[in-house]
This record gives structure tokens, C-alpha cells and sequence, in this order.
């Protein structure tokens, strides 16, 4: 699979004492870089860094200055120790703009080198509050990464209002294929804190698809938007401890 489209439903679930959960659906693209120009001259409904139905922007992601992703993210897995060389493959699993505007709370770059072994996935993390964090995770001593099992990251960026920041966080991760899986588990004390997991069967990225989703959702962004600002609210009434954001870089950090 090189790009497509996948029609996704994602759910929260959080134990303990303040139980809650909640569920939408929506839909992804999974775009290959080296093709998202070619893409955008071949479709009508879908541009690159320029406004129309469905649209993608350089300026969303990384250091959100327009600088192509190619660049921030070559540089970004250096300083993780990786090279990836220029025959690499990078592909952007996440949510584009739908009539000029999005919310993207996570979007995975899953990186492969010239051989098509995966060297890492960057999990870019946006907050409500305009702030972007970088989990990369890679494999051992310059190997391959392995995507059996879970994959550990500490906490280190303020995304609920209602966590602090502590704890690690658990991916799960399927190549995208078919279908695509993503789950993100943040432990805390020994124990699940919350669970976010996205689910998918992909289609074929065309005006056709790109029209039915569109129109089966046509304020998705805003919804993604919304529903996180509800659902905090609903926390919020039921007397969950609220936690203030903490000091941060204006510039996006990794780790």
C-alpha cells in the first residue's frame, strides 16, 4: 500500500474511578510522500499546501513553518541516530484538512529505508492548547523496528487536562495495509490510565471516496474538535482533578 483512504472508528475508554468512554468515526488518508504531488495534480477534490475539499498543508505538522516533511523528519531521526537515507520510504497515516480546516491529535510518519524495512514511526502529538510533541520510536542498536508487541515511551507532553505528566505510554502498531490498527495505552501507577485506539479498512484514494466520506462527514474536523472539549467537560462536571498545562518550549520537542 503506497496511499489511501481509511474510513476509521476511534474510541477513549478510561477505568477506574472516573469511568468514561466515548467513540466517532472518521476518516484517514495514508499519503506517500513521494507521490502527494502527483496525487494532488491527478485528483480534483484533493490539493497539497493549497486550499480545496480535502487538502493537505506542510505547515500543519513539524516545525509548522511549511518546511517539507522529508526535511524536518530526516533531520528529526538523526538526532535519534538514524539515518535514513534518500531512497527511503516515508508514508503520513492521519487526518487532512476537510474544507479548509482540521484538528489532528495524532499523526504516525512511518519510515522505512531503501530495502522497505521500517526504521521507525514519529508519533507527532498535538494538544488542544497549540503545542506538538514527538515520540519516535525506533529499534535497537540501528536495527530494524519491530512492531510485535507493545512499545514503551515515557510521558513527556501535556495532552488531558485531567492526566499530569507522568507515566508512559504503550503503542501498538499494525503496518497499514488492508487495515490499519493504532493503539495507544497510558500507564500510570501501575495501572491502565486510559486506552485510545483507531481502526480501519483502507479504500482507494479517489474523488469518488474522497466525496462519500466527505459527505458522510463534512465538519469531521470540527467534530474531532468538539467531542474532545465535551467529553473534558463532562470530567470536568463530575469533579475528575484537573491539571494545568505546564511551562513548554514554543518549539516542538522529541524524545
Amino acid at each position: 500500500m503506497k496511499s489511501c483512504l481509511y474510513r476509521v472508528d476511534i474510541r477513549h475508554v478510561r477505568p477506574g474511578r472516573f469511568r468514561h468512554r466515548f467513540g466517532y468515526r472518521l476518516f484517514n488518508v495514508l499519503l506517500d510522500l513521494d507521490e502527494i504531488d502527483e496525487r494532488a495534480r491527478k485528483l480534483r477534490l484533493f490539493s497539497h499546501n493549497r486550499p480545496n475539499l480535502v487538502s493537505v498543508y506542510d505547515r500543519d505538522h513539524g516545525p509548522r513553518d511549511g518546511t517539507p516533511p522529508r526535511i524536518w523528519i530526516t533531520a528529526l531521526l538523526a538526532d535519534h541516530g538514524i539515518d535514513l537515507d534518500r531512497a527511503g520510504r516515508i508514508r503520513m497515516l492521519g487526518f487532512p484538512r476537510v474544507l479548509g480546516w482540521a484538528f489532528n491529535p495524532l499523526t504516525l510518519w512511518y519510515c522505512e529505508d531503501a530495502r522497505d524495512a521500517l526504521r521507525a514511526v514519529v508519533c507527532e502529538v498535538h494538544n488542544t492548547f497549540g503545542h506538538s510533541h514527538f515520540y519516535v520510536l525506533a529499534g535497537e542498536h540501528g536495527r530494524p523496528l519491530e512492531l510485535q508487541g507493545a512499545l514503551k515511551k515515557r510521558k513527556q507532553f501535556h495532552v488531558s487536562p485531567f492526566f499530569p505528566t507522568v507515566g508512559e505510554y504503550r503503542f501498538r502498531l499494525d503496518p497499514p495495509a488492508r487495515s490499519v490498527v493504532v493503539a495507544v495505552a497510558y500507564w500510570r501507577d501501575g495501572a491502565l490510565a486510559m486506552l485510545a485506539e483507531l481502526r480501519g479498512d483502507a479504500r482507494p484514494l479517489t474523488d469518488r471516496t474522497l466525496l462519500l466520506q466527505v459527505l458522510r462527514m463534512p465538519w469531521a474536523g470540527v467534530k474531532v474538535f468538539a467531542a474532545i472539549h465535551w467529553q473534558a467537560l463532562k470530567l470536568w462536571w463530575r469533579g475528575a482533578p484537573f491539571h494545568a498545562e505546564p511551562p513548554i518550549a514554543s518549539t516542538p520537542r522529541s524524545s
